[in-house]
């Protein structure tokens, strides 16, 4: 097997790794794509600085939200309304979307900057929306939604079964998509190259006085239970610290306002941060740290 060690950290720049886990075939209960059905072999690293993992192969992986990763998750329309219907039926305390969207509007009540009264409703962006079960609840609760997606399928769905905007266009190419008072990655980050360039990105779709809500797989709580974990599938090229996720924070002109880790109903290991734009709202920022 060739060797796979990363070059450098993509958070903090450092280029001492060590090797956590090895895979010569899938663990249980990963998606099998088109082109990891033959040899398999991967590694995770994780960073000697920050904690950050990096899993490293040599297989030829499309970006994992182009068509294939709907043909192998869901399989079909049909397959991508089941698993909307499934999830939206889940008893609230069993449901990682419910208490995602329960935490979100408690603490947008609290901080976010709300439009001027009577002109407009709250806006957001989940960019990756998928099954757009997040919007779904975030329309019930009253803000003007929109979905951006780079599957088209999944773009009809968020328009036909969610009744929301969707836009059909890859998040780093899209231009002119309007400016909103919450810009959400739920589990998106972690599944592209360059999640620096991504969340950079977002700063031009805010409102001022706006934010932005990422949630990414916590690898230091997963590498405690070992390799079999999903938070270390092969779609996740990164598996995220503490000190990564304020890293990545940082580097991309976000100052958190909050960064806390959760188990969801799921089981997931989860992080979860709210981030608001340095320039934009250093003031607000600084009181709400100092709370």
């Amino acid at each position: 097997m060739p060797d796979l060690k990363p070059e450098a950290c993509p958070l903090c720049a450092n280029r001492q790794f060590e090797r956590v886990f090895v895979y010569h075939e899938p663990p249980q209960g990963e998606v099998r794509f088109r082109f990891s059905a033959g040899v398999y072999q991967r590694e995770v690293y994780r960073c000697t600085v920050c904690g950050h993992f990096l899993s490293v192969h040599t297989m030829q992986a499309p970006e994992f939200y182009e068509d294939e990763y709907v043909d192998s998750t869901y399989g079909s329309d049909d397959g991508i309304r089941s698993a909307f219907e499934r999830i939206i039926a889940l008893d609230p305390s069993n449901s990682d979307n419910r208490g995602r969207v329960q935490r979100i509007l408690e603490f947008t009540a609290m901080h976010l900057k709300a439009p001027a009264a009577g002109k407009r409703l709250p806006a957001v962006l989940d960019v990756g929306s998928g099954l757009c079960v997040f919007l779904y609840e975030m329309k019930a609760a009253g803000w003007d939604c929109t979905a951006l997606d780079p599957d088209l399928r999944a773009v009809q769905h968020a328009r036909q079964v969610v009744g929301v905007h969707a836009i059909d266009a890859d998040f780093m190419l899209a231009e002119d998509i309007g400016r909103f008072d919450l810009v959400a990655f739920n589990k998106v980050l972690e599944h592209v190259q360059d999640p620096v360039a991504m969340l950079a990105k977002s700063q031009e779709n805010l409102q001022d006085g706006g934010m932005v809500y990422v949630e990414v797989p916590d690898g230091e709580c997963a590498a405690v239970d070992g390799p079999a974990r999903e938070e270390f599938f092969i779609e996740h090229n990164h598996v995220f610290s503490m000190a990564s996720l304020a890293l990545l924070a940082q580097r991309t002109g976000f100052l958190p306002l909050l960064i806390e880790r959760l188990r969801e109903p799921s089981t997931k290991y989860t992080l979860r941060a709210f981030l608001a734009p340095v320039e934009k709202d250093r003031d607000s920022a600084d009181r709400t740290l100092s709370r």
